[in-house]
């Protein structure tokens, strides 16, 4: 029995870590994507997890299959594509470690996953199925996480939703706002941050939480804010949790290791999303924002996810 499934991007984050005199930079790789990050946390705070989607039969792929299998995640539903190149992001820091995007996907591997090359036999055997919304930017993998979407809700499946919006590989913002809404209508458990619901809604996390319950029927709601913290709500309980200080390097994948570590609680809670009481929200949200915020001090998203003892030393401090 696995704990979970992400569906979707895996891909290289090239990060800038010098420049030269002329302003060339010098980048390093690192293995990504959203889903990938997320279920890097899940597993190394105490869930199993399982990953769909497609890479180049390059050697980007095998560095990621190879980085995903050391993590700990099962790798069997990656597709090898000789016909494609593994997805490649490249990003630039300011000077609080914001990041900005480019892709080179046009298209990538990630995006050329069809429905009928998905192993269903891992959403049968998972509790939860996770998904993003960049895989909805394009045809096929648009109709393929539609489809597994549909066939995990099917089947009585927990679905997790992350809007991880990045404009840049949307035609226009009216595109990504539809396949966002479309994406939270489908989901359970949705992790979203303060600047995705202001995107969505021009509104503040707590009238976002509030939509996402009362609009979409989302069981748990849990909008990230930076170094704020985060702010977590079901039917029964509010509650907003701090983040511990840090000084960050690189936030690339800060959202999506608390994603999978608030994820990795609940599920070892084994208690439903809207039942959950205020304490047990407050514990999942202290979690998740320490590590998610330890996170920041070191480079990349799955390299840089720290050990569980660690997270609860910071807490105990």
């Amino acid at each position: 029995m696995l704990d979970a499934i992400a569906l979707g991007e895996l891909l290289i984050d090239f990060a800038t870590v010098d420049t030269d005199r002329d302003g060339y930079p010098t980048l390093a790789a690192h293995p990504g994507g959203a889903p990938g990050n997320f279920l890097a946390a899940l597993h190394a705070y105490g869930c199993s997890g399982a990953m769909l989607g497609k890479v180049g039969a390059d050697t980007f792929g095998d560095l990621l299959c190879a980085t995903l299998a050391q993590a700990g995640i099962r790798t069997e539903g990656i597709v090898r594509d000789p016909s494609v190149f593994t997805t490649l992001a490249f990003v630039t820091f300011g000077p609080g470690g914001e990041r900005a995007f480019s892709f080179a996907r046009k298209p990538g591997a990630d995006t050329q996953l069809r429905f009928d090359e998905l192993d269903l036999s891992l959403l049968d055997e998972a509790r939860l199925l996770h998904f993003g919304s960049l895989s909805l930017t394009q045809e096929p993998v648009r109709s393929a996480t539609q489809q597994a979407v549909a066939y995990a809700a099917a089947h009585g499946k927990l679905l997790s939703f992350d809007p991880n919006l990045r404009l840049p590989l949307w035609p226009d913002a009216d595109a990504a706002k539809t396949q966002i809404l479309w994406g939270l209508r489908q989901a359970d458990i949705v992790k979203i941050s303060d600047d995705e619901v202001r995107f969505l809604w021009s509104c503040g996390p707590e009238e976002g939480a509030a939509r996402l319950l009362a609009d979409f029927g989302v069981r748990l709601a849990m909008v990230t804010c930076g170094p704020k913290g985060c702010l977590l709500q079901n039917a029964g309980a509010a509650v907003r949790v701090a983040a511990p200080r840090v000084l960050p390097v690189d936030t690339t994948g800060a959202g999506d290791i608390f994603g999978g570590s608030a994820v990795s609680r609940l599920l070892q809670l084994g208690r439903a999303p809207e039942a959950l009481t205020e304490d047990e929200l407050t514990a999942i949200g202290r979690f998740a924002a320490t590590a998610a915020s330890l996170s920041t001090q070191y480079p990349g998203g799955i390299s840089a996810i720290v050990p569980e003892e660690t997270v609860l030393r910071c807490m105990e401090g």
